[in-house]
């Protein structure tokens, strides 16, 4: 099922999306000279400038991410995990609410369980709090599910409206608003952060998550649909934003430790008082969360083209430009357990793609 991300520009009906790999590209592109109005490089699409293609699962629950405390024989346990498509964009803010949970009397060092961006933020705000960490993770980046995520600043495919309570979507505002504030003061080359005009179809208002949003006349844009909005919004170079962070918790004396845990037992034997789960999908089998499930994303990565300086989001899929390749999605296949491209659902991601952007017109 091809992924009809316009969705995501109402937070009305939230369902970041897009999944992809890091890379080793050393320099964000930078924006070329100012074409006239309504014309914009087309993205060079065919099966021949596939340079990779991806598949991750997406830890999706209806009720939304879990950030709440727990004893665990004598210790504190604090759950950070199920974010869906959404966990680039909410992994500061919901972090920041574990920690919130988590720190206030506490003494001595902590435990985080998992180094993807949950895991990862989540150490950074403890140790930015004075406490001491130790990471334990089966995996690290680039070997994690983060590392296969788009970096759109937007949330999406985390929850379904019927399914959440008052109380979550009080967490959810906390969430979006420190995240959003975090992120923006991290922008630039170290972390791989940068804003970007997104081009989508159907309506958006220029609000605090959507700033210079507004509907577009078609003179106004080149795409072959109607009804396209324009916005800016803030893009993770993932790949990067991961390794820095690393870097950043290891300057900071925190350890890396390579270990996997089978039942909650083992996590109680660990030395630290106060653990972190950010296990995201392994809370499945972890802590028997069954309504975790996974959603299988896949994607189609092109050669990259420097001069594309803008994004989109419609019923063709979704383009976002990376100085690692050109990341088409995508897909949002529930209950899919296994983490690899399909070659046929592949091949329509790029289609669907190519007859977009073959269908470019240039109105100046």
């Amino acid at each position: 099922m091809l992924l009809d991300r316009r969705r995501f520009v109402s937070f009305s009906a939230l369902a970041l999306g897009g999944i992809t790999v890091s890379g080793c590209a050393t320099t964000m592109a930078r924006p070329t000279a100012s074409l006239p109005t309504g014309c914009l490089p087309p993205v060079k699409v065919s099966a021949g400038r596939v340079i990779r293609t991806m598949a991750g699962l997406r830890p999706y629950r209806a009720s939304g991410f879990v950030v709440r405390s727990e004893a665990l024989g004598d210790q504190r346990l604090v759950h950070n995990y199920g974010h869906g498509g959404a966990g680039i964009t909410l992994s500061w803010g919901t972090s920041k609410l574990a920690t919130e949970l988590g720190l206030p009397g506490h003494q001595g060092p902590v435990a985080v369980i998992g180094a993807g961006i949950m895991g990862l933020t989540t150490a950074r705000l403890v140790q930015e709090a004075g406490y001491p960490v130790t990471l334990y993770t089966a995996a690290l980046p680039p070997d994690t599910t983060s590392n296969i995520a788009g970096g759109q600043w937007s949330p999406f495919g985390h929850y379904r409206d019927s399914e959440v309570t008052p109380e979550w979507r009080a967490q959810f505002a906390a969430a979006l608003d420190y995240s959003w504030r975090r992120f923006q003061i991290m922008v630039g080359e170290d972390y791989g952060i940068r804003w970007l005009t997104t081009y989508t179809e159907g309506d958006v208002d220029s609000d605090a998550y959507h700033p210079a949003g507004r509907m577009l006349s078609p003179e106004e844009h080149p795409f072959p649909v109607g009804g396209v909005s324009r916005f800016d919004t803030l893009y993770v170079e993932t790949g990067r934003f991961l390794r820095q962070l690393m870097r950043d918790i290891q300057i900071a004396g925190g350890r890396f430790a390579i270990r996997s845990f089978a039942a909650p037992a083992e996590i109680a034997a660990l030395p630290e008082r106060l653990v972190f789960n950010c296990t995201g999908l392994g809370a499945r089998a972890l802590f028997g969360d069954t309504e975790l499930q996974p959603v299988r994303g896949q994607l189609a990565i092109l050669l990259p083209q420097p001069e594309v300086q803008y994004a989109f989001t419609g019923e063709a899929g979704y383009m976002f430009p990376r100085p690692d390749g050109i990341i088409l999605g995508g897909t949002f296949e529930r209950d899919e357990w296994l983490a690899e491209p399909r070659p046929e659902d592949i091949a329509r991601i790029v289609a669907s793609h190519r007859r977009l952007f073959e269908g470019f017109r240039c109105t100046a």
